[in-house]
């Protein structure tokens, strides 16, 4: 006991000492209110310094100049890429890659189902289904789940728009197909949509990972599972849910013309066009183009035809459109695999060469329905009223 009162002693002598030391080299007098004195504050032992959080990544600038076209100016070409429920897979990443290198942006239409794990799926209910039915696969693990949100992330940073496929994929042939649904059925749709979007955490009792870096106020439109759902239906839905633009009905007639508006919609019709190398008009969807092709059957090896199909039908839509009425032009594609991945090269190869001639602009619907709104109607006018363009060989 008495050895550890001198080594408690030792001790205390000797922090005093060393305290002396660093008083007398500041030129204190013990309370430091002396001229020329530094006081000396004490430190609390327990503290630890405080990280400061890197700062949140900055968004992408959009890449459309909003000014005002001079009469008589021609308005940009614009192209308007968007791809079908962005799923994770290699394409994402093509696409991302493409996308940065010629300044392009495209609009990511994402399916509800990918933010529930398979464990979780019955908190998804279809109108009129059964909870977790759906003719598609939900979101996987939460290892996947996560990821697919990390690649939703990379893409709004990136300055891509994010856009709505909704959730269940139900077509026709299911027992109760969009293309039958009522306002209120969509209304319903788009509220489970935004509800696995917001609280897919939670839904998925998933925790410390990042959250999604956007909210609904994002998502401003989107195409319906197989272009299904009547405007009397589904646009009023869209509406109360403070949605401007859908992006899913077949053109009513051929060629490519500029959009126009529903009530408060703005409707981009996917184009009816003359395809070259087939010599008759086609949907330009790369769906279409597959079942045009050889009724969507899978066939690796027509890869290398399919893609020469489809990169020399987005040409002619572009020069006849680059050329002729200037309308918007619609590229709709997904990042599925099909027939040997036929259709993804093609469409990132048309991206790729595009996106870069003059006059171009590779843009979101957003961006454009903000560019359409600020022309002065006089000077747009003439252009919104010329012909279809790409109707058929010769126009």
């Amino acid at each position: 006991m008495q050895l550890r009162r001198i080594e408690h002693h030792v001790r205390r002598s000797l922090s005093l000492a060393v305290a002396a030391v660093i008083l007398a080299a500041c030129g204190t007098a013990g309370d430091g209110d002396g001229p020329g004195s530094v006081a000396v504050r004490p430190v609390d032992a327990t503290s630890e310094p405080v990280e400061t959080p890197p700062p949140a990544p900055a968004r992408r600038e959009s890449n459309v100049v909003m000014e005002r076209l001079s009469p008589n100016a021609k308005p940009p070409q614009f192209v308007l890429f968007s791809f079908d429920g962005v799923g994770v897979s290699e394409n994402w990443d093509l696409f991302l890659d493409t996308a940065s290198e010629v300044d392009a942006r495209f609009t990511a239409l994402m399916t509800g189902l990918y933010f529930l794990t398979d464990k979780n799926k019955k908190k998804y209910t279809g109108p009129g289904y059964a909870p977790g039915e759906s003719p598609l696969a939900f979101g996987g693990t939460d290892k996947e789940v996560i990821e697919q949100v990390d690649y939703l992330n990379r893409t709004w940073f990136a300055g891509h728009e994010m856009g709505t496929h909704y959730v269940g994929h139900f077509c026709v042939g299911t027992k109760n197909p969009g293309r039958d649904w009522t306002t209120a059925e969509w209304n319903h749709e788009l509220d489970q949509f935004f509800r696995l979007m917001t609280e897919w955490k939670s839904l998925n009792n998933i925790r410390n990972t990042p959250d999604l870096a956007f909210g609904p106020e994002a998502v401003k439109g989107g195409r319906t599972p197989c272009l299904e759902g009547g405007m009397g239906q589904l646009f009023p839905a869209l509406g109360a849910h403070d949605m401007t633009w859908d992006s899913s009905k077949a053109a009513r007639q051929p060629g490519i013309y500029w959009p126009t508006k529903v009530g408060s919609i703005w409707e981009f019709p996917i184009p009816y066009t003359w395809s070259p190398p087939l010599n008759h008009r086609q949907t330009a969807l790369d769906y279409n183009y597959w079942f045009t092709f050889n009724q969507a059957k899978d066939s690796p090896a027509s890869a290398p035809k399919i893609r020469r199909i489809v990169k020399e039908s987005y040409d002619y839509m572009f020069r006849r459109a680059y050329e002729g009425n200037r309308a918007p032009l619609v590229i709709a594609n997904h990042f599925n695999d099909w027939s040997g991945n036929a259709f993804n090269p093609a469409t990132a190869d048309f991206m790729r060469e595009a996106c870069v001639k003059p006059e171009t602009i590779c843009a979101t619907y957003q961006d454009v329905i903000a560019w359409m709104e600020l022309q002065d109607p006089a000077v747009l006018a003439p252009w919104r009223k010329m012909a279809p363009v790409a109707v058929d060989a010769d126009s």
